[in-house]
């Protein structure tokens, strides 16, 4: 485990894109129980989370059209929440970081890390915002 003052500005850059942290599985119940399009953000300490997926997200989440609630778990900090979370796109291997998009209960779009690590922040933007044209309107 991290020490929480290392893991801190890690999880103020995402509560400052207004995501809600979901520290504890009740937390992920209560955001996944909401009606709505959904994302959820699993972050880590790895460098492709803060040279990559954060940045990307931050980028996406400028977009007129985007999800009804955007939530994120900590990997290796909130490990309960983080378990839970994953039960929600169970047949997807676990992978941090990663984006989860659910249209209702529905996992509609998932970026693993692999699909993060050799790519651009830009790139990774794009194809979340394809996503929220595709699947976060009325």
């Amino acid at each position: 485990m991290y020490d929480p003052a290392l893991v801190q500005p890690m999880r103020d850059d995402m509560t400052s894109m207004n995501a809600e942290e979901l520290t504890d599985p009740a937390a992920v119940d209560a955001f996944m129980a909401r009606e709505g399009t959904k994302l959820v953000f699993v972050n880590s300490v790895c460098g492709c989370a803060a040279g990559q997926a954060r940045p990307a997200l931050r980028i996406a989440l400028q977009h007129a059209t985007k999800p009804d609630h955007v939530g994120t778990v900590f990997a290796g900090q909130d490990a309960d929440a983080t378990a839970k979370a994953r039960d929600h796109f169970a047949d997807v291997p676990p992978s941090s970081p990663s984006v989860a998009l659910f249209k209702g209960e529905e996992l509609v779009h998932f970026i693993p890390r692999h699909m993060i690590e050799n790519r651009d922040a830009p790139s990774i933007a794009f194809d979340l915002v394809s996503a929220f044209d595709e699947h976060c309107v009325s």
